[in-house]
């Protein structure tokens, strides 16, 4: 990704500030302040010229307020009423989108709370620019989590049960690759990508066949998300201390829950920004494995983005499984066409073993 402006300050927590007046600073110019509670900081803010900073959602006194916006910052308040904070500074964990699931349904978890939200008929302005809002940091969020990593994309079908050989695949694909030190990043939902961040999460071979077999008694998210959920916290309690991976589901999908194997979960309300992310990140390229609508919408987009960029910024695309792409859904003969005679054709790969891959994208 390209690197942060110098001309702003993200200042994202009480110790950020802080540590800046410690510094000696005078000026909040370009400062950009994010859900922060700064109402114990009146006397230093009253030092601090205010002109062209921006707060989002941060609490400050009413002398410190006037003060600010007489000064020219612009202050952004808190939402009221909202099952989420849209200036939040980072993303979001399995344990905070599923806190209470081990008492409670999982229509009680913040996830679901929020899919409920999202479903309201009254659908006013505050709630559009909520949404907005929140997604605008989701999106600057991961730019700071994923800054110099090596990013390889999985895109998959989410229909996968976890007894379905190719969760298996593609859970290999996952610990593979971050054995070899990429960082994963997934659509964060069920199915296939709940296998690559299973993989991702788990270094050890011996304990993913586990593991498997643990998950194989609750299969799907259907019918009850609830039992689904409980199987992978079981997991993960029982192989504390995974490796890092990334989700970025969205709430757009918001039947589809969110797994909870990827150590990061970037989830957004807006869909074509959700994947429109995904794909930007994969630095290292993506790996498609079989899937239907979404999984292809993903090969196209990203076929777009190559076919376009100069030769230096193409990125792999590896789809696995031979015959299920150019017979059962043949995006492979319209890829190579679209190719022929392209730098693009270099960076096209159609394999069958999650192995080929690995060593394609590691190459």
């Amino acid at each position: 990704m390209p690197p942060r402006s110098r001309r702003t300050v993200e200042v994202e927590s009480l110790d950020a500030f802080d540590q800046l007046i410690a510094a000696g600073a005078t000026s909040m110019h370009g400062w950009r302040v994010q859900g922060v509670d700064l109402g114990a900081r009146t006397s230093e803010l009253l030092r601090l010229h205010p002109a062209n900073a921006i707060l989002l959602g941060s609490v400050v006194s009413d002398e410190a307020e006037a003060h600010l916006r007489g000064g020219g910052a612009l202050l952004f308040p808190a939402i009221p009423a909202l099952p989420f904070d849209p200036y939040r500074a980072g993303v979001y964990t399995p344990d905070e989108l599923y806190a209470g699931i081990e008492g409670s349904r999982y229509e009680l978890t913040t996830d679901a709370l929020v899919y409920s939200w999202t479903l309201d008929a009254d659908d006013d302005l505050a709630r559009r620019l909520a949404r907005a809002l929140h997604d605008h940091a989701m999106d600057d969020a991961l730019g700071e989590l994923l800054a110099d990593l090596r990013v390889v994309g999985v895109m998959g079908g989410h229909a996968w049960t976890r007894t379905d050989p190719r969760y298996a695949d593609a859970a290999r694909f996952g610990q593979a690759a971050t054995a070899r030190g990429l960082y994963v990043a997934s659509g964060g939902g069920p199915g296939a990508m709940e296998a690559a961040n299973l993989g991702a999460y788990l270094a050890d071979a011996s304990a993913l066949d586990e593991a498997l077999v643990t998950l194989a008694d609750v299969a799907t998210f259907t019918p009850s998300v609830t039992a689904w959920a409980r199987a992978a916290f079981d997991v993960r309690r029982r192989w504390p201390g995974g490796r890092d991976s990334l989700g970025i589901p969205t709430w757009f999908y918001g039947h589809e829950p969110p797994n909870v194997f990827a150590s990061s979960i970037a989830k957004f309300f807006q869909n074509s920004l959700r994947e429109d992310t995904l794909l930007s990140h994969c630095n290292a390229g993506i790996v498609f494995l079989p899937g239907a609508g979404g999984t292809v919408q993903e090969i196209f987009q990203d076929a777009c983005e190559n076919y376009y960029a100069a030769e230096q910024a193409l990125t792999p695309m590896v789809l696995v499984g031979k015959r299920y792409w150019t017979e059962e859904l043949p995006a492979w003969p319209l890829l190579e066409r679209l190719a022929a005679d392209h730098p693009m054709a270099n960076v096209l790969h159609l394999v069958d073993d999650v192995e080929d891959a690995v060593s394609l994208m590691t190459a």
